[in-house]
């Protein structure tokens, strides 16, 4: 059964690619960039089963009208993709405040503009499914790359609320967490903060790191088939990994942790309650 699917940052990358194949298989696209011009061949083959439309998602305004937009001119919306956001590089302390409040704005706020849009549509049709792209690095950081993990963990915490929220309401949450694809994440599309020497070694070092090397980059165009049975799901996951990556290094980070958490429990319990305070309660 074909879907009506409203993506964001559709321009290039995944965007562009979930964009084609969800109109080869039939589905009807809105799909969303700050320049539409990129779009051209696209609608010229799909006709009204494809709505390109312009989009700054850090316009809060803007993103309720073109979410309604769509609504207004399918009928109705299937699912919701928040896949616009960049990269910024740099180590915590050379990312500018510039630098900060535009990531921030682009990769947390832009995504919860658009989900704030969606909502009261999804809401009045009692179904719905918001995908979120998170990442990796929205499950744990590396170095560099800290403020950018921030953006992805803040759209984890939110994700993970807003699917308690609307269960009830039928609509069903999904973080799509993929490791390195060659795309252009690091490109032309990335922010680089004004580098401090002092972490040259720190950058140098991280060419080298699990996740990072030649084979461990996906093949975007392979990510197809995945994002099809996850939008044709019936139980689609609150969270779901792109590639190989996700899970094992995961999977040994989170044992990690566990076991430090557990070394430091005896002292966190004990901050729990005074001594005092237990034995007036007895």
């Amino acid at each position: 059964m074909s879907k009506t699917i409203f993506i964001t940052g559709a321009s290039r990358g995944f965007g562009k690619i979930w964009v084609e194949a969800f109109l080869k298989r039939g589905d009807k696209v809105a799909a969303t960039s700050r320049n539409i011009d990129g779009f051209k061949d696209i609608a010229a083959q799909y006709g009204d089963n494809f709505l390109p439309l312009q989009l700054d998602i850090t316009n809060r305004a803007q993103a309720f009208e073109v979410v309604n937009q769509a609504k207004q001119h399918f009928g109705g919306l299937d699912v919701v993709i928040n896949n616009a956001g960049y990269g910024l590089f740099g180590a915590v302390e050379e990312v500018s405040e510039q630098e900060a409040h535009d990531v921030i704005n682009a990769n947390i706020l832009g995504t919860l503009w658009v989900t704030q849009a969606a909502l009261p549509i999804f809401r009045e049709q009692k179904s719905g499914h918001i995908i979120q792209l998170s990442s990796v690095l929205g499950q744990w950081a590396l170095p560099t790359l800290g403020i950018y993990s921030a953006t992805k963990f803040a759209v984890e915490g939110l994700s993970e609320a807003l699917a308690q929220e609307v269960k009830h309401l039928g609509i069903n949450v999904t973080l799509v967490e993929p490791n390195g694809y060659a795309t252009d994440f690091g490109g032309a599309s990335a922010v680089q903060s004004q580098p401090i020497a002092d972490y040259q070694p720190v950058k140098a070092a991280l060419a080298g790191a699990e996740g990072l090397q030649p084979d461990d980059y996906g093949d975007p165009e392979a990510t197809v088939d995945a994002i099809l049975k996850l939008i044709d799901a019936q139980k689609p996951p609150l969270r779901f990994f792109l590639g190989k990556v996700g899970l094992p290094k995961t999977r040994r980070i989170y044992s990690e942790r566990i076991a430090e958490w557990e070394e430091w429990n005896e002292v966190a319990v004990a901050a729990h309650r005074k001594a005092d305070t237990v034995s007036n309660l007895n």
